[in-house]
């Protein structure tokens, strides 16, 4: 029996861990792409663009036919007629890269044990060669904040590139925040298909007292140059520093309002929301604190009875008319598998309300500049890495988003996955090329 086992684990790990595609090299030729409507991602859509790149990076964003360029300017150019032209999608709060297949256990490694955990790091736990990944860059999405999970404070999060050969090559930001599940105000009982009650946290205060005690304990440590080292409390200097953001994971009125005031109480100097379910209800407490939203998963019904069933779908755009700073996540159910639909839950929110390039920005710049990454990516322009790509349709609607190419960094990366290789495969079978 134990022999069946060992056998049955090793054919599992030799599926999960089967490398992707192989990475692309290094950007060795310039590449020009042009006469694509270029959507530049900050609400600018240049109708008939040029977009050139060299050694990984965005040397030129302009109207075609406003331009003259010296012959041999640019080693390889693409005709773009037709087709869109958008900036890389970036898939905050995901665990993509930290759990395989959730039934097999020597593939998930998402949570470390404890409920204090700044120091732990999700990056070193990411797998590059992780199958789910290859299957949401079909869709656009070619970055992603690596998130861990669980316990009061989960740990720390890094920004990452979509194709590298491991998590060295593939980190854009490293450490670039920390990760607060904040209290509850509220205790639910029931399930799914039997509702339960709804009762106060009678925890609550003393839950926000603890969180305030590390932090406090946390900055003491920080200023008094102790001989034992702390390597829990060294962990939380960014966030007093500004080098860090905290992430504090948060969905009703009363947590989004106590969880600000406490971050301004410690001399937290960056914050962000991630969920912000009832963010729309503190919406000026967000702007005035300068606080970013990443939403929740928007293609999901109303959490309480006497809300629009629509909320969801129109959060972003109650958001965005107050001043607020949105972007979209997918955490919940299936989020890593769900995570090449983040285009289409963008383009839920331009059918209920957003313009499409409003819609593009929660998805695109808005997400760079919550994650601290708009300097380099987020928007096509010059400076920028040039992680793009190239769609037949609209990259929000799953009707007509189809990408014919796809650069990370300037190098042009595979569009192909596992699906997409049986689907060859068996239409070769039966006939159908």
């Amino acid at each position: 029996m134990k022999n069946i086992f060992i056998l049955l684990l090793v054919f599992c790990l030799s599926i999960i861990t089967r490398a992707q595609q192989t990475p692309a090299p290094k950007q060795s030729k310039s590449v020009l792409i042009l006469n694509g409507t270029a959507h530049i991602g900050n609400g600018t859509v240049l109708e008939n663009s040029a977009i050139g790149f060299k050694d990984g990076k965005i040397t030129l964003v302009a109207d075609a036919r406003l331009i003259r360029l010296a012959e041999g300017a640019y080693d390889v150019t693409i005709d773009a007629s037709g087709q869109q032209v958008y900036p890389g999608f970036i898939a905050p709060n995901s665990t993509l890269g930290l759990v395989e297949i959730d039934a097999v256990k020597s593939s998930d490694d998402e949570e470390e044990i404890g409920s204090i955990n700044p120091h732990v790091r999700a990056i070193i736990a990411y797998s590059a060669d992780s199958k789910v990944i290859e299957t949401v860059r079909p869709n656009g999405v070619l970055m992603a904040q690596i998130t861990p999970r669980g316990g009061r404070i989960s740990g720390t999060s890094s920004i990452v590139q979509l194709d590298a050969w491991n998590w060295k090559d593939a980190v854009i930001k490293e450490n670039d925040g920390i990760h607060l599940n904040f209290p509850s105000s509220f205790s639910r009982s029931g399930s799914w298909f039997e509702p339960g009650t709804i009762e106060n946290n009678k925890d609550y205060v003393k839950q926000i007292s603890e969180i305030t005690a590390f932090l406090a304990n946390a900055k003491a440590y920080l200023s008094d140059n102790s001989k034992e080292r702390n390597l829990i409390f060294e962990a939380t200097k960014g966030l007093f520093d500004g080098n860090q953001t905290l992430f504090i994971h948060a969905n009703e009125e009363k947590q989004i309002i106590d969880a600000v005031q406490l971050a301004k109480e410690n001399g937290i100097k960056k914050v962000a929301i991630i969920g912000g379910y009832e963010a729309y209800k503190t919406a000026a407490l967000l702007q005035k604190n300068n606080v970013g939203v990443l939403l929740k998963r928007v293609h999901d019904m109303p959490e309480n009875d006497d809300q629009d069933v629509d909320l969801p779908y129109k959060n972003a755009k109650l958001l965005t008319d107050k001043g607020v700073l949105v972007g979209l996540e997918n955490s919940g159910d299936h989020e890593r598998m769900n995570t090449r639909n983040l285009p289409f839950l963008a383009g839920t929110c331009a059918a209920y309300g957003l313009d499409k390039e409003q819609a593009l920005q929660l998805i695109t710049f808005n997400t760079a500049k919550i994650l601290g990454i708009d300097k380099q990516c987020g928007t096509l322009e010059e400076g920028k890495d040039a992680t793009l790509f190239i769609s037949d349709g609209d990259a929000l609607d799953m009707r007509t988003n189809k990408l014919t190419k796809a650069f990370i960094q300037g190098r042009a990366i595979s569009l192909e996955t596992h699906q997409s290789q049986l689907n060859n495969r068996y239409k070769e079978k039966y006939n159908q090329n």
